[in-house]
């Protein structure tokens, strides 16, 4: 018993039993579900490299095979002769490839008018269900006809070809056709994976916003108090996105101003300082703070402010020196 034939034996009945092609599509489908969904793969390229094949051509593949299960015609085969059953092996790939880019979107729109939506999660179900049962009939399709019409994918002659063709060329021509051949794939692919492992980063910015609570503890943009009370706690909620592709000490200073407005201009007559907040976010992190402000100057048509700063801020925070503000206009009272 050969060292191929030991390990296979550990593999189940149905599994061992498929063709080589089918088998792939299997393996897959596994490999597209394992770094998709296991968390310390589900961010790096190889979720993108078995991904695309995953959407674009496996499904399909699937399909076709459960189609066509019979061999195509040989490549030397008369063109005016009549054909039967099978397709050949470039029909075979242009039709996977058309029938996933067709399949894909149809069962996403199917998903859409169900309760779970389009989704990472539905759509990795469907896609994999889909090709698993296209798999199924195409392996009993296939185990049903001869042997000789059955379709067997011709991987060691492509093999055997394609070293004959590298390293036994049949002139010098040639020969350098093939170098040039092999550095353009080589090429191409340190291009994509380069541009898969090293995405170029998108714009750089900070969310800055206020938050308040609804009675059921949810956070809404909305319902901000309009009229203080001197001295006692008025509740707010202070949110901070950054979306900067690094890390960010940042420190956001809370500020109640006495302002006038003349001409378009904003002049700061009187400040006081509430709260100081220092949260460090990693990119793509999202920070809520509920809060509480106690104002102590009075007047109406204050400006409460929330001044955003990268480090520490100056000595003096104002909106003009601020990286980002945000503002609520208030009325204090005495109590």
């Amino acid at each position: 018993m050969s060292p191929r034939q030991d390990w296979r034996l550990f593999l189940p009945g149905p599994v061992r039993d498929l063709p080589a092609d089918l088998a792939a599509v299997v393996a897959g489908v596994a490999l597209t579900l394992v770094a998709t969904l296991t968390p310390g793969l589900a961010g790096t390229p190889l979720r993108v490299v078995v991904g695309l094949p995953f959407v674009l051509f496996i499904p399909g593949y699937a399909l076709i095979a459960a189609l066509f299960p019979e061999r195509g015609p040989p490549i030397d085969a008369d063109e005016d002769q009549d054909r039967i059953g099978g397709i050949d092996g470039i029909e075979r790939v242009a039709l996977s490839f058309g029938t996933s880019i067709a399949v894909v979107p149809l069962l996403g729109l199917v998903l859409n008018f169900t309760p779970w939506g389009i989704r990472l999660a539905p759509i990795l179900v469907v896609v994999s269900g889909f090709t698993l049962v296209a798999t199924a009939f195409a392996a009993s399709r296939r185990s049903a006809l001869p042997e000789e019409e059955r379709l067997v994918v011709p991987y060691r002659r492509w093999v055997a070809a394609a070293r004959d063709e590298l390293f036994n060329p049949a002139s010098r021509t040639d020969a350098m056709l093939n170098v040039v051949l092999v550095v353009s794939v080589v090429l191409a692919t340190a291009s994509v994976g380069y541009a898969v492992a090293v995405p170029k980063d998108g714009e750089s910015f900070t969310e800055l916003y206020l938050l308040t609570e609804d009675g059921d503890d949810e956070l809404t943009a909305d319902n901000y108090p309009e009229e203080l009370v001197r001295g006692e706690p008025a509740s707010l909620v202070l949110g901070v996105g950054n979306q900067e592709h690094r890390p960010v000490n940042y420190t956001v200073v809370a500020v109640l101003q006495r302002v006038e407005v003349s001409n378009n201009s904003t002049t700061v007559l009187e400040s006081e300082r509430l709260r100081t907040f220092t949260p460090r976010l990693e990119h793509n992190e999202t920070w809520h703070e509920p809060h509480e402000v106690r104002p102590t100057m009075t007047g109406e048509r204050l400006r409460l402010t929330y001044l955003l700063y990268e480090g520490a801020p100056p000595a003096s925070p104002t909106v003009d020196n601020a990286y980002r503000e945000v503002h609520l206009w208030v009325t204090v009272r005495e109590n």
